[in-house]
């Protein structure tokens, strides 16, 4: 009984580990899961925010805003590829979640803008915003602070549409 013991300690230590970071949302139709950020430097006053927002339901659904504390400027921006040069905008009528669908928010695509940044983002911290969804409402969200240059972790699955 004592090797069996260590086993299964070891086994929920891996499970409480992996489920952790793993933060997933419902409200009515959308499962929003994998939110975090990038930790930033020491005067930085832009950071990021990155979230997959999956839309069960059989209609549409709209992010149209967020807020958090730690920005004076809250904005949903896109990042695209025109003539092989990136350019970011901001979408001022929100971002459409399709009925059925995925939508990742993440490096280089869609994302959760942090403009005029309260103070550097840390790696190991949490901060919390509330995405403001057309048909849902208000959704509060914790995200989770990696390390500069850090990416997207593999586990939340799934089929991913933009």
């Amino acid at each position: 009984m004592r090797i069996v013991s260590p086993v299964i300690g070891f086994l929920l230590a891996i499970t409480i580990f992996n489920t952790a970071g793993a933060q997933e949302i419902r409200k009515g139709d959308l499962v929003i899961s994998a939110p975090w950020s990038r930790a930033t430097p020491a005067g930085a006053e832009v950071a990021a925010g990155y979230v997959v927002i999956t839309n069960n339901g059989v209609g549409a659904e709209r992010l149209v805003s967020f807020t958090t504390d730690l920005a004076g400027q809250p904005e949903i921006h896109e990042m695209s590829n025109q003539g092989g040069v990136m350019k970011m905008r901001p979408l001022a009528k929100g971002l459409v979640i399709p009925a059925g669908g995925t939508v990742k928010l993440e490096p280089s695509s869609y994302h959760l803008m942090l403009l005029k940044l309260k103070k550097p983002l840390a790696a190991g911290q949490r901060y919390k915003a509330t995405l403001v969804f057309e048909k849902a409402g208000p959704v509060e969200v914790e995200f989770e602070v990696r390390a500069i240059g850090a990416g997207p972790q593999k586990d939340h699955g799934g089929n991913h549409k933009h």
